[in-house]
């Protein structure tokens, strides 16, 4: 995985996208030395959303199944005012 700098990103921002894209290597972001963000591919990103969804599909089953009341999202975002 590569590491790169904001400062050197901003420099070469479209090499490091097409690196990115075409050739799926993951850019780790730094600035000041710390990791702040990362450049990944779109394959990548829809595999990281889909993961995201399947673990709140599943946090969802565990909480319909806990004992007690359900409530439906109108009745919550009622209760939120939204």
């Amino acid at each position: 995985m590569t590491t790169i700098s904001t400062a050197d990103a901003r420099k070469n921002f479209a090499d490091l996208v097409n690196q990115v894209a075409y050739g799926n290597e993951p850019i780790v972001l730094t600035r000041r030395g710390q990791e702040i963000a990362a450049l990944v591919s779109i394959d990548e990103f829809k595999l990281l959303q889909q993961i995201e969804d399947f673990i709140d599909i599943e946090d969802a089953k565990k909480a319909l199944a806990e004992p007690g009341e359900n409530l439906s999202a109108q009745e919550v975002w009622k209760q939120l005012g939204l």
